[in-house]
């Protein structure tokens, strides 16, 4: 399961990461958020050495989600090279989120 981290980890654990990393921008109160949490866990189990998968709670780390524009939990914000390369709104299937993340791997 995707660990949760904070404003304070963001930096160091993703933006300077040597490899993709899918960052779920959640609530703990939204439905289709524990829907894409599955769809991550599956996605994490088989790319899991490959690329790496961190949650952000939207309302404890408001500032961060603000900085990143996210307006809709949840967000899946792909970050490569300390750079923002992609995004998907809502429960995004897995296909739809592996084609986010292939072209890096």
């Amino acid at each position: 399961m995707a660990a949760r981290i904070s404003t304070e980890q963001f930096e160091e654990l993703v933006l300077k990461a040597d490899r993709p990393v899918l960052v779920d921008f959640y609530s703990d109160t939204c439905i289709p958020c524990k829907m894409l949490s599955a769809t991550l866990g599956d996605i994490e189990d088989e790319y899991g050495d490959k690329i790496q998968i961190y949650k952000v709670n939207v309302n404890y780390d408001a500032d961060l989600a603000g900085q990143y524009q996210v307006m809709a939990a949840p967000t899946v914000i792909l970050f490569h090279q300390g750079a923002e390369r992609g995004r998907l709104k809502g429960a995004a299937g897995k296909d739809e989120i592996t084609e986010l993340f292939a072209e890096y791997l």
